[in-house]
């Protein structure tokens, strides 16, 4: 088994050798653009199981990987041992689709929410979607840790969220993409 830190390594990986017979990816995996992705992969890998393991729970954004060639999605939520059992019954070719609510899906007053953050919390948002460190943002906004933790803090509960992952899946379902970077911009 190979992991990768972003979608570029896995792509990488998934062409220097043998066709690899699952992927197993995370709806907010760094690179990875959800419908797009999956189709895209779709394509290249037609005979590769493509699984999505999430924290994401929002049933329109499932419904819409699913139609994009996923094979199968799951929830972080779900316990492990129906977790390891939706694996095997997707790699044995069953469309599984298998989650509990965790509470993360997008709230009806989303934009509500992120028009009352501060710029900086806008800026510490999309930095966390990118799955950035504390220390990460830090470096990024020219900032010290301790301040990153501050805007961190206020952010969770400004989103209604307790972890950085809930923080993540809030800003990516809210459709805040990791911002294009020029080369050679980050160390």
């Amino acid at each position: 088994m190979e992991e990768a830190g972003c979608l570029e390594d896995v792509l990488r990986l998934a062409r220097s050798g043998q066709v690899p017979d699952t992927l197993i990816l995370d709806l907010l995996f760094p690179g990875f653009q959800s419908v797009n992705s999956i189709g895209a992969l779709r394509q290249e890998f037609n005979r590769t199981s493509i699984i999505i393991v999430s924290m994401v729970d929002d049933e329109r954004q499932i419904n819409e990987v699913m139609a994009a060639g996923a094979d199968g999605f799951i929830g972080k939520a779900v316990p492990p041992d129906d977790m390891a059992q939706a694996l095997q019954d997707i790699r044995n070719g069953e469309f599984v689709v298998k989650y509990n609510r965790s509470g993360l899906h997008v709230q009806a007053d989303t934009d509500r929410i992120l028009a009352q953050l501060t710029p900086r919390q806008h800026d510490v948002l999309r930095l966390i979607v990118e799955g950035e460190s504390n220390k990460g943002i830090a470096r990024e906004l020219d900032l010290s840790p301790f301040t990153v933790r501050i805007h961190v803090s206020a952010l969770l509960r400004a989103l209604n969220v307790r972890t950085r992952a809930g923080a993540a899946a809030f800003g990516a379902q809210a459709g805040i993409t990791p911002a294009a970077r020029e080369a050679g911009s980050r160390p």
